[in-house]
């Protein structure tokens, strides 16, 4: 046998066996962002100086009294029409006394992420009223019963480093059991870190017993808080949103994490312009932060700022396009600027089937917010139809594609080792090639992503299989998730007193 060759099975049963579990994962979830940079040192600065202006000279209006109170002792000061203005010091102190990394829990401790930095992590969000149905191939609206299965499915899924509800039990009427009963399926199908909305601030307060419930006591949420809240606290153009800023109070009460959200929309809540848009969407999350550091300094809260952008000759919202793509980036770029932990938006198809226009969309978006490194990319998973939609065979065809962004990430790795000069002279003066040599395999399992999904055969063989498409495999996986995995992250007990307190549906 030649120098460094290893003998192995048969190459079909190693790329199945890899595939399923790779010996060493290439492309874990955590790799670095920052490459792309699609500003300038100069234009962060305009675009930062324009944000602090605007909140200085229009400041923000429409402020609840509590809120109003607490800003004015902050620093803030009267200015016209009973409106807020927001002096360059203070915003500068709220920025450099923000909490700049801090960790996320799981239930589970080793599925904890830490936030912040240059890490990049892909989750979810939405608040999809309709479901792409598995068994029809056509939308019908979300149930209760949709958000459990879609619990369970990405509670496998490695590149969902945490879960937000991705759809709206719409045949839940009552907001009090929607909320609840959306925390409960989150609770019994995961223990992955995982995020909510609170309709209204008085919600908050029950929900955290049953939180209290799932971590072990009373109390015990509070000491390691495994859930964060979804707020838009701000509302285009610059002013606050009175129940949103009641349940801003109300985590801050109960230490729940919190991703101030703030989602203008080119052309209609925000200019049209890209870097006026720029400007505004920071000044407003600017306004969130400020707010949080009125109420309690440093008090950890993800800065999403997340551009969102409508096609201007219909009005209709557009998650796919390129525009998005470079905004999210921007914004990303922007925040990891200011040293804080940055929240965006990708993947956000407009595309209703899981068709080429949603591997196009999907691709571009969430590699651009990945490349300029976002913290944490919201709406990556799962996603169809301009929001408006949650697929099941997205989820499982979204994780195979962060798979590849986080092995774009993590770049090529120069060293002695990897630039192999013992093997291209073993190859030269020997057999003339590198299969099977021991530098090959090392670098098969280290280097390369095997896809399950992505099909690489050729074109006898695929035809020979079924000659199917990504869309019905996708659908038999996650149709096998759906029937093999049915967690039970909560004991017995757990359920049981949960049950007695709370009305589940």
């Amino acid at each position: 046998m030649a120098k460094g060759r290893v003998k192995r099975g048969g190459r079909k049963e190693r790329l199945a066996m890899r595939a399923a579990k790779p010996l060493v994962d290439p492309c874990p979830p955590g790799q670095t962002g920052g490459q792309y940079k699609p500003l300038q040192e100069g234009e962060l600065r305009q675009i930062y100086e324009t944000a602090l202006e605007l909140l200085e000279r229009l400041g923000l209006g429409e402020i609840p009294d509590r809120l109003k109170g607490d800003l004015l002792a902050a620093g803030a000061t009267e200015c016209l029409e009973s409106r807020l203005s927001f002096p360059k010091e203070l915003v500068e102190e709220a920025i450099s006394q923000a909490a700049k990394t801090f960790t996320f829990h799981g239930r589970d401790e080793t599925r904890s992420i830490v936030v912040g930095g240059n890490r990049v992590y892909f989750g979810t969000g939405g608040a999809a009223v309709q479901t792409l149905d598995m068994q029809s191939g056509v939308y019908r609206p979300s149930t209760l019963e949709d958000l459990h299965d879609f619990t369970r499915v990405q509670d496998v899924l490695q590149n969902v480093s945490w879960f937000t509800r991705c759809c709206v039990a719409t045949d839940v009427a009552d907001n009090y059991d929607l909320d609840v009963n959306t925390v409960y399926a989150l609770l019994k199908n995961t223990t992955k870190p995982v995020a909510t909305s609170f309709t209204l601030p008085e919600h908050v307060a029950p929900i955290v017993e049953m939180l209290d419930i799932a971590a072990g006591g009373p109390g015990k949420f509070a000491e390691r808080p495994f859930l964060k809240a979804h707020i838009s606290p701000v509302i285009s153009p610059l002013r606050y949103g009175e129940d949103a800023v009641g349940v801003v109070y109300e985590c801050i009460k109960h230490n729940i994490p919190m991703s101030c959200i703030t989602a203008a929309q080119a052309g209609a809540t925000a200019p049209a312009t890209l870097a006026g848009f720029l400007a505004q969407s920071l000044a407003e999350t600017l306004a969130s932060l400020v707010m949080v550091h009125a109420i309690q300094p440093g008090f950890p809260m993800i800065f999403s700022n997340w551009p969102l952008v409508i096609d201007l000759r219909t009005g209709a919202f557009s998650g796919g396009g390129g525009e998005t793509a470079v905004l999210n980036a921007a914004s990303a770029q922007l925040t990891n600027w200011l040293g804080l932990p940055s929240g965006v938006a990708s993947s956000m198809t407009d595309a209703k089937a899981i068709d080429a226009q949603a591997g196009v969309e999907k691709g571009i978006t969430s590699l651009a917010a990945a490349l300029a490194g976002g913290n944490l990319i919201y709406e990556s998973s799962g996603m169809t139809a301009s929001l408006l939609g949650a697929s099941f065979e997205a989820f499982v065809l979204d994780d195979e594609m962060h798979s590849l962004t986080y092995r774009a990430l993590r770049g090529i790795e120069v060293s002695p080792e990897t630039l192999a000069f013992e093997a291209i002279r073993d190859a030269v003066l020997g057999e003339g090639h590198f299969l099977g040599g021991q530098n090959t395999y090392q670098a098969m399992e280290r280097d390369y992503f095997y896809p399950s999904l992505a099909d690489r055969d050729e074109p006898r063989t695929w035809a020979r299989n079924g000659a199917q498409d990504a869309w019905n495999r996708a659908r038999q996986r996650a149709a096998d998730i759906l029937k093999d995995h049915h967690p039970t992250y909560l004991t017995p007990k757990q359920d049981e007193q949960i049950r007695a307190r709370f009305k589940i549906l």
